[in-house]
């Protein structure tokens, strides 16, 4: 009898057991894990100084893409421009940004200022307007010529910057010994403009998109007026560098300028490392070409910007797969 008893007790004991099991009472599992967030995509997009064209181009650029693209954010800041650009983007520190074809040329096949270092990811996504050179000269220093500015205090531009390229490839042509025929002052626009008004430059060069505001500054402020760049010096350029082109700058673009001014121009273009995703940089052409209204207050430049000619006069260097996807798409490529 108490054998029976023992055993009934463990049958109970067992029935209670698997209830219990049953009812959801045992140590709960672990929950499961939420499926993981779409990765956000950090491009770094350096433009130039800060009283460029392109600063506020590329400012109005991002804050653009960021909020139409949620699992992308760009981060536009102010640089030296051109050479500096392409530098961070070579060493892996940029994503996007703006050059003028001429120097692209260059650092896409190892040449001058990237000799012996081509960077052969360099891609375009669009090819925006034409840079002009502009060269501003203090009325007061008597320069009436690109030869009068041998001796003088001038400002190429910052170091490495697209603006200082320009200015060694110009003197160069015209028989000056770079840069020691000039007492340069390598410094950026904003910094030009105070020298400028201080007496302490004869001229500067400044290559951005008309109008900008470092111009707008000298030839208002600092007595500055824009020197053209004579026919046969323009002539021999173009033919060394098939990336020039003539340009005029119209009277009345600036204070003070009653006649047109004949100088060259480049290409500027918007580039990215070629190993950013085929997706992204079609996404960011794309919401580019077609919201030109959203970006068009941040600088007139944005009038001069047609589809048509993004991809025309790029010097040879490729575009970018994403690009070349919507330049298909929109039938300006076969």
């Amino acid at each position: 009898m108490k054998h029976k008893s023992i055993v009934y007790l463990l049958v109970i004991m067992l029935i209670i057991g698997l209830s219990l099991g049953c009812s959801g009472k045992e140590a709960p599992k672990e929950a499961p894990k939420e499926a993981p967030k779409d990765k956000i995509v950090t491009l770094n997009f350096p433009t130039a100084t800060t009283t460029g064209t392109i600063y506020p181009l590329g400012a109005a650029m991002a804050n653009m893409w960021n909020t139409m693209l949620p699992n992308v954010k760009v981060t536009a800041q102010a640089s030296n421009g051109g050479v500096h650009n392409l530098n961070l983007m070579r060493e892996g520190n940029a994503q996007i940004s703006f050059i003028t074809t001429g120097i692209g040329w260059e650092a896409l096949n190892g040449t001058a200022t990237f000799k012996d270092r081509p960077y052969k990811d360099l891609r375009i996504i669009a090819g925006l307007y034409y840079n002009p050179n502009q060269l501003v000269v203090r009325e007061a220093a008597n320069i009436k010529t690109i030869a009068d500015l041998k001796g003088k205090n001038f400002a190429p531009g910052a170091s490495g910057s697209t603006p200082e390229v320009e200015t060694r490839l110009l003197l160069t042509e015209a028989g000056f010994k770079y840069p020691d025929d000039i007492k340069p002052h390598f410094v950026g626009f904003t910094e030009a403009i105070d020298l400028m008004r201080n007496k302490q430059i004869d001229g500067a060069m400044i290559m951005a998109g008309i109008p900008t505001a470092a111009v707008t500054e000298m030839t208002a402020t600092a007595g500055g007026r824009l020197l053209s760049i004579d026919e046969n010096l323009r002539q021999a350029l173009k033919a060394k560098y098939p990336w020039y082109a003539d340009f005029v700058i119209p009277a009345g673009t600036y204070e003070n300028q009653k006649e047109d001014v004949n100088t060259l121009a480049i290409k500027m273009v918007l580039i990215a490392d070629a190993k950013v995703s085929e997706d992204i940089i079609y996404n960011l052409t794309k919401l580019f070409w077609e919201n030109l209204d959203v970006i068009r207050p941040a600088h007139k430049i944005v009038n001069q910007m047609k589809l048509e000619a993004a991809v025309t006069d790029l010097s040879g260097i490729p575009l970018h797969p994403g690009a070349e996807k919507y330049y298909k798409e929109k039938g300006l490529l076969k």
